[in-house]
């Protein structure tokens, strides 16, 4: 259990960089700054790419046999990585409706 918890702390660290970018963006398009908007998306997305590699191995060692013991903080993890990818394509979103907005 304990050579999980710097994998579950590299998904919360990675997961909440990701949400701290997309809500970033999110302000940058708000105050019409479309490019440093799209550079916060971009972060983001790099930040999930990074966790959910991490991720991905996690599942294919258990897939391959390798017992992995769930714990809170694993779960917590999870959590984590789940809700920044979807504030990451909220955050697509409303970085594209306000440069509709601000192009009008």
């Amino acid at each position: 259990m304990e050579e999980q918890m710097p994998i579950a702390f590299q998904l919360i660290l990675h997961g909440g960089n990701a949400r701290s970018a997309a809500l970033e963006a999110i302000a940058f398009a708000r105050k019409g700054d479309a490019e440093a908007a799209e550079a916060s998306l971009h972060q983001a997305e790099q930040e999930i790419s990074t966790a959910h590699c991490i991720h991905t191995d996690l599942i294919q060692k258990e897939a391959g046999g390798e017992e992995t013991k769930v714990n809170l903080i694993l779960v917590h993890a999870q959590d984590h990585l789940m809700n920044a990818i979807t504030i990451k394509e909220l955050a697509a979103e409303f970085v594209h409706l306000y440069r509709e907005i601000n192009n009008k």
